[in-house]
């Protein structure tokens, strides 16, 4: 018997996760799969062509001045336009069997939110959603029966290396990272980082904010919290090694002495494919791994005196309500900092634990609160920059 086509939706269409999934779209066999709505922020070139190859049903953008230009791309094509928070809104809510919830930062909630109270299988890339919305997210999951399918690398790694279930019989999970750019760095040396320095990636290739947030382990210390929500395990249970290599991307320890580890090359490629199959395989044309040619395999424990960030996401973790979407906004407002010259990069680390100290750890009963916190995390934020200011 036939299959009837995965209807899929891409929120975040036009950035890195968003396109390396329109391309696994692109190349699945025809029929696989339908699109119904695509949404991005406001590149409409991108957008539009993404739209008329993949035959999109809408495409929308969230900011309404780049309407003009996907109208004109798009007319004729019979393809829905909108743009602005309701038409986000409502591209989110279109009838989807998969959507990629892929948009960056705080916008990204409010549609991640409506998908999960929707009730349909979530390919999770917005880390926003658990860390600085996770009670409310894990509430809407579980009232509405929605399947929520981590496409973060490390994440995906240990969802397969626990064979999708519960973390019954799990002893511990450890994730892996690659260390940045300055695993070998002194502090001293660490103080005269530059910009330029801090997004060069010995492995993956990304943008300039989640580059910064390797190198001062940031991004690891967001994952730990992450890790914590997906999978309902303490804090203590979440370890995180060095792996100069990225090709162990996550391991889980079992009580009976087991250890299973997911490995891959450093393709994004992969953890998508897995989420937009599953619980199938497909193909994502990435390459091979050659374990012979790889010849070693290595894993070091990260230094907490060196790189900070670990230690100050595990506390905000451990006080919970609203201190991980705190150390979010600080984080993200002072690598804008760093990275527009105005900011030492050993101070990132400074600006959230000073906000932290400040804000605590206040409740966030719904969606209003946790974007009202943001907004003061982030003011407070700048205001310590300023005072830290290179």
């Amino acid at each position: 018997m036939e299959h009837a086509p995965k209807r899929v939706s891409i929120l975040g269409a036009t950035g890195s996760i968003g396109a390396s999934t329109a391309a696994l779209l692109d190349a699945a066999p025809a029929g696989a799969f339908s699109v119904s709505a695509l949404v991005a922020h406001r590149d409409s070139v991108r957008l539009a062509d993404m739209a008329r190859r993949l035959s999109a049903r809408v495409a929308v953008v969230a900011d309404p001045s780049a309407y003009p230009a996907l109208k004109d791309a798009l007319a004729g094509s019979g393809i829905e336009v909108g743009a602005g928070p309701d038409a986000v809104a409502g591209a989110a809510a279109l009838p989807a069997d998969w959507t990629m919830a892929a948009i960056v930062g705080a916008a990204g909630l409010g549609p991640t939110l409506a998908a999960a109270r929707d009730g349909r299988t979530i390919a999770l890339a917005n880390k926003e959603a658990l860390v600085c919305a996770g009670d409310l997210f894990l509430q809407a999951t579980a009232a509405s029966g929605a399947t929520v399918l981590p496409v973060d690398s490390e994440h995906n790694a240990i969802f397969q290396a626990m064979g999708g279930r519960a973390a019954e019989g799990v002893e511990k999970i450890v994730l892996t990272a690659s260390g940045g750019p300055f695993r070998s760095f002194s502090r001293t040396e660490m103080a005269s980082v530059t910009p330029a320095m801090a997004v060069r990636h010995p492995v993956w290739s990304m943008g300039a904010k989640i580059s910064v947030d390797s190198a001062t382990m940031f991004n690891k210390g967001l994952e730990i919290i992450e890790a914590s929500r997906l999978f309902g395990l303490p804090e203590d249970a979440i370890e995180v090694l060095v792996h100069p290599q990225s090709t162990v991307h996550g391991l889980v320890h079992f009580a009976d002495g087991s250890v299973v580890a997911q490995l891959g090359s450093p393709d994004m490629r992969t953890p998508i494919a897995h989420a937009l199959a599953w619980p199938r395989r497909m193909a994502a044309a990435v390459r091979p791994l050659d374990l012979a040619a790889l010849g070693r395999l290595e894993f070091f424990p990260p230094d907490e005196e060196r790189f900070p960030a670990l230690r100050l996401a595990r506390a905000a973790l451990r006080a919970g309500q609203g201190a991980p979407a705190i150390l979010n906004a600080a984080n993200e407002v002072a690598v804008a900092r760093f990275l527009a010259g105005g900011l030492p990069f050993l101070a990132i680390a400074e600006v959230v634990e000073r906000v932290l100290a400040a804000l605590g750890a206040p409740p966030l009963p719904d969606l209003p609160a946790v974007l009202a916190l943001d907004a003061e995390a982030r003011r407070l934020a700048d205001r310590t920059c300023d005072g830290l200011a290179a």
